[in-house]
């Protein structure tokens, strides 16, 4: 050796290696083939997902069938991706589509001056802004939402409420 500090993997870590170098190809290809109804998008994904489980598992990958074992972890992966793109796919049926008169979210940003004194606000005073009037949310619900507490949540409405005021009249004295 020349000094230089070799870096010894554990043997665990070597095999995954070897795993990942000599099927993730294999999977990946499996996984391309089958992927329909999900898109090319969700590919790396599903490898990724597999190549987890085999780490996580790696003392009951079979010596003998490593690739069939990864197949089959594979397989189950993409069965589930399936079954919750199918759930998703059927709870965005029972959406009601939009009626045909206009939400009371367009008739609010219609009005020229509204838009205006919204777009003027930071993000994040016109997100607490839309979740207390157009969600509904109260400032406890505006807590759990923005992962802060009741009392932050009713300063930063308190306080975007008043930016929005401020900014409202603003444009109304123009």
């Amino acid at each position: 050796m020349t000094g230089q500090k070799q870096d010894m993997g554990s043997p665990q870590d070597d095999r995954f290696r070897r795993l990942v170098q000599d099927h993730s190809p294999a999977i990946g290809n499996y996984l391309r083939r089958r992927l329909h109804p999900l898109t090319l998008g969700d590919l790396d994904d599903l490898v990724e997902e597999t190549l987890l489980v085999v780490w996580r598992r790696l003392d009951d990958v079979p010596v003998d069938a490593e690739l069939p074992w990864m197949i089959g972890v594979a397989r189950n992966i993409l069965r589930n991706a399936r079954r919750s793109q199918y759930r998703r796919t059927n709870f965005e049926a029972t959406l009601s589509s939009p009626p045909d008169d206009p939400s009371a979210e367009e008739l609010v940003t219609a009005d020229t001056s509204v838009r205006e004194a919204l777009v003027a606000l930071t993000q994040d005073d016109r997100e607490v802004l839309m979740l207390n009037a157009w969600d509904g949310l109260d400032t406890h619900a505006l807590g759990v939402a923005l992962s802060i507490t009741t009392n932050a949540a009713a300063v930063r409405l308190t306080r975007a409420q008043a930016r929005f005021r401020e900014r409202f009249a603003a444009l109304e004295v123009h």
